[in-house]
């Protein structure tokens, strides 16, 4: 037997062992401190998501404006054209050798979800641009965040952590200076109050899309969750025009045909997909604050399409949006634990 050999194996320094493994350790925890807390790409989609989403209001009023369309009627047109991409992406996620087929509670989850998100929110969404500028109603509508992060907290017990806080208090104190400026300016119009009213409701009903998506995605995927949801959404929207107007003859207007397209294609299908693939990354309540920029990227619109006026409060409550923003996409490193 080889003693010496033995001997040496046994004495293979067990300090060295030791530090090499203090070191790898430290470093795996390093790696994990100074990852950025919220991954480019999600934070990319929901941005640009937000944004496109943002351009609907000009699309609607600008519609309105030149044709005089009622709000129902727009909102079926904005459906009717969006209903191939999400038949496609359906039949397309279907025939993925990795789909696996939802269950009916999943079914019922995201068709739910799909009417409260798509349907009820838009059609009260279009009410309300009737009434109000589409300023104001972006403004109203980011509401939505803040009762998305109570839903996530109240009932699925999903903790908030204390930039989410912040952020929050940041981005909605800017939200709420600009709103009081938008009542100084606009109250006294012709069913402010009512336009005001209905814009809210869009904004819990989305909040509670929201919600449940982030719990009903992990398990569906993104991509398969978002067709159907829309495919349901479009469903109660023409059901709900065909019982209302007992005629399709609204929807074709030659003139209403653009407004339509745009709608469909850069304010409704594009973003849709986009925030799905958001929360996949970052989670339902970063896509919430995150969104947040809507109502800077809707003013700013406005005011250069719809000659819609900015005011002091605007350029206040835009700068502490952004700084709430900034905020959420910069987390400081952890001390690293002793081992």
């Amino acid at each position: 037997m080889n003693h010496e050999g033995t001997t040496n194996q046994r004495k293979i320094p067990v300090n060295d062992l030791v530090a090499r493994d203090r070191r790898g350790f430290a470093l795996e925890m390093n790696k994990s401190t100074q990852k950025a807390p919220l991954p480019l790409a999600g934070f990319l989609f929901t941005l640009l998501g937000a944004i496109l989403f943002s351009t609907k209001a000009i699309f609607v009023k600008k519609a309105f404006f030149a044709t005089g369309v009622d709000a129902v009627t727009l909102l079926a047109l904005r459906m009717l054209f969006s209903l191939p991409f999400y038949l496609f992406a359906a039949v397309l996620v279907s025939r993925q050798a990795a789909n696996v087929p939802m269950t009916k509670r999943e079914w019922a989850a995201t068709i739910f979800l799909g009417l409260f998100g798509y349907y009820l929110s838009s059609l009260f969404d279009f009410i309300g641009l009737q009434y109000i500028s589409a300023g104001l109603e972006r403004l109203i509508l980011f509401l939505y965040p803040t009762f998305a992060v109570l839903i996530n907290f109240l009932v699925f017990r999903q903790p908030v952590l204390r930039n989410q806080w912040l952020a929050l208090v940041l981005t909605y104190l800017g939200i709420g200076i600009a709103f009081v400026g938008e009542v100084r300016l606009d109250s006294g119009s012709s069913g402010f109050w009512w336009g005001s009213f209905c814009v809210a409701v869009c904004a819990v009903t989305y909040a509670i899309y929201l919600a449940g998506s982030g719990r009903v995605i992990p398990r569906t995927g993104s991509n398969k969750f978002t067709a159907y949801a829309m495919l349901a959404a479009t469903a109660g929207v023409l059901l709900h025009y065909v019982v209302t107007r007992k005629s399709v003859d609204g929807l074709l207007n030659s003139a209403l045909i653009p407004y339509g397209i745009l709608l469909a294609v850069i304010a409704t299908v594009i973003p849709t997909f986009f925030l799905a693939q958001g929360m996949k990354r970052i989670g339902a309540n970063n896509v919430a604050i995150l969104s947040s920029i809507g109502p800077v990227s809707t003013i700013v619109q406005a005011h250069y399409v719809l000659g819609e006026k900015i005011f002091g409060e605007q350029i206040i409550g835009t700068l502490l949006v952004i700084a709430g923003i900034l905020l959420l996409s910069w987390k400081p490193q952890k001390k690293l634990l002793e081992v």
